[in-house]
């Protein structure tokens, strides 16, 4: 409670889905000076704007969470665009925070800047060894490059710069927008909606469509989870080394929908699109290093995740 009491932090897409939830923990952490920019007063993707909000925040801490993000479908419409905005906003946060003496900056990469056929599961030694999915990949290494310059700026600089790798989040709050959403909220979305309207006769089922083939496999870690674990990680991880930050299990996407369809009662029949890409093959952490540097094991099992998601967006919709 003493570490945040007098410090001034600056959490970049603190009024998103993520941030919010690290906003709160932070509140709860004692923290009262908090400054979160919004996207239409500063776009970090431009210089002067990213000098502005260090000339009017002053913090000693940067909890870099800001990106231009989106499931496989947005990441293919819009590769150069996913690449430019979140290389920039980073690259650009971390430097003028070296300038001006920052005390600590925390860049939040992602598990999409992991090669394609990484050994499940995935350890951070594995993150050089071939190049991400491509649905994905310009945005993977564009958020991998944050490493490359916290590593950079420690080495030459004494720059107190850590990266964290989240695995997939999902929960309250997330993105249920079909058009750009990830793969849970999608999955949520479409059986609520479905359920929802009238079936025309027993003849045709209620039907919901899925990208792939299902034989693809994730790891999905509470947004909550993930919040506690950047906490942690800015109070006491002070290392060049990438962290992984996940919940250490994978589950296949059939399985994941057929879960979904339960606690969503959707009795319908799902179809399967194996013309989309499934993206990586397998996906899953070893989450090991977040427990032995600074104690985070996530709490929340993907059920009960699950059912607090669907609830919240039933009350509160799309």
């Amino acid at each position: 409670m003493s570490f945040w009491s007098n410090k001034r932090v600056l959490v970049t897409g603190g009024a998103g889905f993520l941030g919010s939830f690290v906003v709160e923990k932070l509140q709860e952490r004692g923290c009262k000076d908090i400054f979160v920019p919004r996207s239409k007063d500063y776009d970090l993707v431009q210089m002067e704007l990213v000098k502005r909000v260090y000339q009017e925040s002053k913090p000693h801490i940067v909890i870099h969470l800001a990106a231009r993000v989106g499931g496989i479908g947005a990441n293919r419409a819009n590769p150069g665009k996913f690449f430019y905005d979140n290389l920039m906003m980073g690259v650009q946060m971390m430097e003028v925070g070296r300038q001006v003496g920052l005390e600590k900056f925390v860049a939040v990469g992602t598990v999409c800047a992991y090669p394609k056929f990484t050994p499940v599961p995935f350890k951070e030694e594995d993150l050089w060894n071939g190049y991400p999915e491509e649905t994905n990949a310009p945005y993977g290494l564009a958020k991998k490059m944050l490493l490359v310059q916290s590593q950079a700026y420690r080495q030459q600089y004494g720059f107190n710069a850590i990266y964290l790798l989240p695995v997939n989040l999902y929960g309250p709050r997330d993105n249920f927008d079909l058009e750009s959403s990830h793969v849970i909220p999608a999955l949520i979305r479409k059986c609520v909606d479905a359920m929802s309207q009238p079936q025309s006769s027993n003849l045709r089922p209620r039907t919901i469509t899925v990208w792939g083939t299902g034989k693809a496999t994730r790891e999905f870690l509470y947004v909550e989870d993930c919040a506690e674990a950047i906490v942690l990680a800015a109070e006491k991880y002070n290392k060049p080394d990438p962290i992984n930050i996940g919940a250490g299990f994978e589950i296949s996407i059939k399985d994941l929908v057929d879960l979904i369809a339960k606690l969503t009662e959707f009795k319908g029949r799902v179809a399967w699109d194996s013309t989309k890409p499934d993206g990586q093959p397998r996906r899953m952490l070893d989450t090991s290093k977040a427990e032995k540097e600074f104690g985070f094991k996530a709490r929340t099992s993907l059920e009960e995740g699950l059912r607090k998601t669907i609830g919240w967006y039933i009350l509160i919709g799309p």
